[in-house]
């Protein structure tokens, strides 16, 4: 899509290092032409992510906790300050206790559910009504990340599933409230990958091995895919997709039950 996104400009939240999701798509649409801003939380994701956003011509980095509304505030000024306006943000941000990530759903602190909603759900919600005065002149798009765990249990995801279920609504009524003003609202949903936060839960390696056997493509996600799929949904190609959540993962998402044949038993010959 080289040239796509030529004269767009936005925000990328949540690029932790270069194998994150946030930096494959970040570079796919900076192959595509556009112009990016980043945020980072704290020191260290702020020293890793230099680097990285130099490579694709970037000078704005800007530390941002979403759980902070004076952060946010600042954050957005200082990006208003900078573009008067902006094509697109791409959040790629979400959260939960590790601990919690493992063994039985049921067990959820009370705590962790609420920390896990407001940092997954709430964060996407409370940028789109920052970013929504800058995207209103010329529209936009606002674009999350999600996991098929959000309306089919997946083990270990525990909590995260349900916020991310909760996070595709919030797409949908996003993109109801926002379409009238030109903005899409969409998600990419792809399949495991190797990243910090997928490393997270538990059985990680079994779950990327198990997928990449049985989708139909017999791959997993990539990062260049994931990017691509980004860069489409924001280009003018997508000028009409919105309230939509992308599906990014070989076709896994199409199987009731792996291929026999992967379970250790035998295709039935007799008919």
């Amino acid at each position: 899509m080289t040239g796509a996104l030529a004269g767009k400009r936005g925000l990328v939240m949540g690029v932790a290092n270069k194998r994150s999701i946030a930096w494959g798509i970040a570079q796919a649409l900076y192959d595509a032409g556009a112009e990016l801003a980043f945020t980072y939380q704290g020191d260290a994701f702020g020293q890793r992510l230099a680097p990285l956003a130099a490579s694709v011509g970037s000078d704005f980095m800007v530390d941002v906790d979403v759980t902070d509304d004076a952060s946010l505030d600042a954050a957005f000024d200082a990006l208003g300050a900078r573009w008067p306006t902006i094509d697109f943000v791409v959040h790629a941000i979400a959260f939960s206790d590790k601990s919690e990530l493992a063994g039985r759903f049921l067990n959820t602190s009370r705590s962790n559910f609420k920390n896990s909603m407001d940092i997954s759900v709430f964060s996407f919600v409370d940028i789109a009504r920052r970013a929504h005065p800058l995207m209103v002149e010329n529209g936009g798009t606002m674009l999350t990340l999600t996991y098929m765990g959000s309306n089919r249990v997946t083990p270990n995801y525990n909590v995260m599933g349900v916020a991310k279920a909760a996070l595709e609504s919030a797409v949908r009524y996003l993109a109801s409230d926002l379409g009238g003003d030109g903005i899409r609202v969409n998600a990419i949903s792809p399949g495991p990958m190797k990243t910090l936060a997928g490393s997270a839960i538990g059985g990680a390696r079994r779950t990327y091995r198990h997928t990449e056997m049985n989708a139909p493509l017999r791959s997993n996600a990539s990062l260049d895919a994931v990017g691509g799929t980004a860069a489409y949904l924001i280009s003018d190609a997508g000028a009409c997709t919105t309230g939509e959540v992308l599906r990014v993962d070989g076709g896994y998402h199409v199987l009731g039950m792996p291929r026999l044949e992967n379970m250790g038993g035998s295709s039935d010959s007799s008919h």
